[in-house]
This record gives structure tokens, C-alpha cells and sequence, in this order.
């Protein structure tokens, strides 16, 4: 009799050592996933936060376990940006019955949260968050391509038929202009083929757009690209009050590009910070800062200027074709430049702060 009860005891420790077993090895995938996960439980405690989701949170995870939502909202280490994204999050969930919510990070990065509850749940709320910035850069990407097919297919309509009666018209203007100036109107004539020839411009970047010519490469060191870039730019930028400071790279980084293709871009760039260094005005002393790394396989170039930056919303669109802060822009440099690059199989982003100036990384793949 004692034996039997021996080896049913037995059973059951082995049983719950199984079970402890189990418990532990699904607990130690939950805490490593790269997912941050929270759950509630039906009295509002949490009752489990994984490692990734204490490192988002920026706080100690067990000083964590137990508090309900005010403690949590009331814990010393919580940021105030934190604090005022739990609480939307929160008020979505509770009130709307939102369960999938999208937010930007104070870092600019993308998550994707979803909140599952129910009777599935037995009352708990299981908070799951991920960072989705990679899903996002692609859907951009892609969002962009589109926009330059458009693009491309809007300017091969109508560029060449705009063009030919410009010509046309730029033509009889010249032959007028003797008799203009006996009448003491040459200036008419000036200002209708100023703006003839900046019809004829606007339309010339259009075809640039359109056209996804192959790159016609050659093998170049960065360094003496930079310094032609810079002795092209230096005398506007002194001009205009700026300050231009090229770092050189500590070793050749070679790169095999299209020169003209690429100094486009880099005078572009260039060109447009130096109006953003001259939007501030007064007394401002504008910097310029161009330097180029190694990275890996890849060489990045990167254009900091001290101007007066931009906020979120215009960044999200900086590349769009047509879209210019500027009154006389045409909203195709930087769509033009988006694609040279992507052409040259490399990369272009930008990162900026309202009234702390603006930074262009361009990256291209190195000669192997």
C-alpha cells in the first residue's frame, strides 16, 4: 500500500517537474522573442513583461511586475513621452476597442502594437509590441517608385510638346528684339526670354526625371570627388555666409559611378543648404560639414548644415516629385537625386530637427 502511494507521489513530482520544465522553456522563448509582450491581468496587474519589453520601456523589468496601469503611468523611470503614449494607447483600447495601433518612437522608429483580449483570454490583455521601421522603409520605397514611374510617364507625354512651341516662340522674341530696343523695351524682351529659358529648364529636369538612363560609370576616389564638389560650391557658399569643411577619408575609398550623375546630386544638396542656412538670417555663420566613411562594403557621404532643419512632416515628403518649400522651386531635385542613387544601387536618407539644420547620407556601394 505505502509502495503505491511512493510511486503515485513519485509520478506527481515527476509530472510537475515536467510541467515545470515546459513552463520555463516556453517562458525563456517568450522573454528572448523580439517582440516586446506585457499582460495584464483581469484586475489590471501585470503579471509578465519580457525582457524586450523592459528595454523599450527603458526601465528595470521587476521593479515592474506587480503594479497596475496608474503605478506603472506613476513610475519614477517612465519618460513623459512614454507616459503619453500608454495612455493613448489606453484610451484607444478601452474606448474605441482598438486593438492594432501604429506610433513613432521619440528614435523616429515605427511600431506596430496590438492588444488581444476576450474571452479567449479568460480577462487577461496581452500587449504585444514590434518594431516594423524595416516594413516601413520598404513600403516607402516602393511608395516612392511608384510616384517616379508616374512621374516619368507624365514628363515623356508632354515635355517634348511644351518644349518644340518655346523654341518656337524664344525664336521671334530675338528677332523682335531690335525693335524693342528702338521703342526702349528691351527689358520686355529680357524678362520674356528669362522666363522662356526657365520653362526650358524646368522642362529639362522633367526629361532627366523621366529618363532611367543606365549609369555610365567609371572608377573614382571619393576624396578627389569631394574636393571638386567643394571648389565648385566654395565661392557661392562664401557669398551667401557659409562655411565649407571638408572632412578627407583617412584611406582611398574607391567607387564606380557616373561623375556627372553623382556631383548632380552632391551640388543639389549642397545648393539646398545653403539656402536653408540662408532662410535663418541675421547674424547666423553657416556650416557646411561634408565628410565620407567606410562602412563595411559601402562608402557613406554625409552633408550636415547648421540651417533651420525641418519637422517630421516635410521629411516624409522630402522626396516626393514636385514637392518644394521653395517659391521658385520645381520640386524635382531631390526625386531626381532619390533615383541616381537607387540607380548606382546605393542609398540616400536624410534626418532633421527643426532649428538645429539637416543631414543628407548618401551611400554607395565601394569597388571591391
Amino acid at each position: 500500500m505505502l509502495s503505491e502511494f511512493q510511486e503515485t507521489l513519485l509520478q506527481s513530482v515527476k509530472a510537475y517537474q515536467s510541467t515545470q520544465l515546459v513552463k520555463n522553456k516556453y517562458e525563456n522563448i517568450l522573454q528572448h522573442l523580439d517582440s516586446g509582450i506585457m499582460l495584464f491581468d483581469c484586475d489590471g496587474v501585470l503579471t509578465f513583461i519580457n525582457v524586450q519589453m523592459a528595454k523599450l520601456l527603458e526601465m528595470p523589468r521587476q521593479s515592474l511586475i506587480g503594479c497596475n496601469l496608474l503605478q506603472l503611468l506613476r513610475h519614477p523611470h517612465l519618460n513623459p513621452f512614454k507616459k503619453r503614449k500608454i495612455l493613448r494607447i489606453y484610451r484607444e483600447t478601452i474606448f474605441h476597442r482598438k486593438k492594432y495601433h501604429e506610433l513613432i518612437d521619440e528614435y523616429g522608429r515605427h511600431w506596430l502594437i496590438t492588444v488581444t483580449y476576450g474571452d479567449q483570454m479568460d480577462g487577461d490583455f496581452l500587449l504585444s509590441v514590434k518594431d516594423v521601421s524595416d516594413f516601413k522603409r520598404i513600403e516607402q520605397t516602393a511608395y516612392q517608385n511608384d510616384k517616379l514611374a508616374m512621374l516619368g510617364k507624365i514628363s515623356a507625354a508632354i515635355a517634348h510638346e511644351i518644349r518644340n512651341p518655346l523654341t518656337a516662340i524664344r525664336g521671334f522674341i530675338q528677332l523682335l528684339r531690335p525693335h524693342l530696343m528702338q521703342l526702349g523695351k528691351d527689358e520686355y524682351a529680357r524678362i520674356i526670354l528669362t522666363e522662356i529659358d526657365r520653362a526650358n529648364d524646368i522642362i529639362h529636369e522633367f526629361l532627366n526625371s523621366s529618363k532611367p538612363s543606365a549609369p555610365q560609370k567609371s572608377t573614382l576616389n571619393v576624396s578627389s570627388l569631394l574636393k571638386e564638389v567643394v571648389l565648385l560650391t566654395e565661392s557661392e557658399a562664401l557669398m551667401k555666409g557659409c562655411q565649407m569643411i571638408l572632412h578627407e577619408p583617412s584611406e582611398e575609398l574607391l567607387v564606380s559611378i557616373d561623375v556627372k550623375q553623382i556631383k548632380q546630386v552632391l551640388l543639389n544638396i549642397i545648393k539646398n543648404a545653403m539656402d536653408a542656412i540662408a532662410e535663418v538670417g541675421g547674424d547666423h555663420q553657416g556650416v557646411i560639414d561634408i565628410r565620407a566613411e567606410k562602412e563595411g562594403k559601402s562608402v557613406c557621404i554625409s552633408i550636415q548644415d547648421n540651417g533651420g532643419g525641418m519637422d517630421k512632416g516635410l521629411l516624409s515628403r522630402l522626396f516626393d516629385p514636385f514637392f518644394t518649400t521653395k517659391e521658385k522651386g520645381t520640386g524635382l531635385g531631390l526625386s531626381v537625386s532619390y533615383r541616381i542613387i537607387r540607380n548606382h544601387r546605393g542609398n540616400i536618407s536624410v534626418d532633421s530637427l527643426k532649428g538645429a539644420g539637416t543631414i543628407f547620407t548618401i551611400s554607395l556601394p565601394l569597388v571591391s
